[in-house]
């Protein structure tokens, strides 16, 4: 049988024993029905794996002993934001799994003029706050050990205006560029710009081409 791996969001280090957050006990206790005594696999983000066996259950908390702690990491050599214009429904839940699977290091969720998604501030911290759950329990099922950030809403063209010394790509289907034609990546990395559904207007195009490059997929 597989062990579980869970997150735990605050630090292992020293530690002997913890117990495990809400959504992290209500994985264990209700979902998996597991048992004192039995196996499991934490991870704090800082890219080490913590091997653990719980001691306790109740309806509201595991507690857990800590067996061992192992330095894991699993991090691609190349930092990766993506810059993503959010979409309807599940559709922005899919892309930050799978980018999240794929090796991203934070994602910007952006806002543009043809983005299909209006959301009051509140709704949107909800939603920012279970996209991060998201990125979470996709690095449980892939293996990750460092957790993506996902940033609060910006606006598309304050997002581009960012400089952080990463090249700024935008994957965009009839750039003029390809990938093979990308200069040497530099050491702070990449920036992936993705549009929304129904792309970029004129204006936005017009705009990201002065501050990103533009490959085509």
């Amino acid at each position: 049988m597989r062990i579980p791996r869970i997150y735990h969001p605050t630090s292992l280090n020293s530690l002997t024993s913890c117990t495990l957050s809400e959504d992290g006990a209500n994985h264990v206790g209700r979902v998996l029905r597991m048992q004192p005594g039995d196996q499991l696999e934490l991870f704090d983000g800082s890219n080490h794996i913590y091997q653990a066996a719980i001691n306790a259950v109740t309806k509201k908390s595991v507690d857990v002993d800590i067996l061992s702690r192992q330095l894991d990491d699993r991090e691609s050599p190349l930092a990766i934001h993506l810059g993503q214009v959010i979409s309807r429904g599940e559709r922005m839940e899919f892309t930050i799994q799978k980018s999240v699977e794929l090796g991203v290091n934070v994602i910007t969720p952006l806002w543009s003029e043809r983005c299909g998604v209006k959301l009051d501030a509140e709704r949107m911290d909800k939603k920012i706050q279970q996209w991060q759950k998201i990125a979470i329990a996709a690095c449980e099922q892939c293996g990750r050990n460092s957790v993506p950030e996902i940033r609060p809403l910006m606006k598309l063209q304050d997002w581009c205006a960012e400089n952080d010394g990463a090249l700024k790509l935008n994957l965009h289907p009839r750039a003029q560029y390809t990938i093979r034609q990308l200069p040497n990546m530099p050491k702070e990395g990449v920036r992936l710009l993705i549009g929304s559904e129904g792309g970029l207007s004129p204006e936005e195009s017009r705009m990201s081409e002065a501050e990103v490059i533009s490959p085509s997929h």
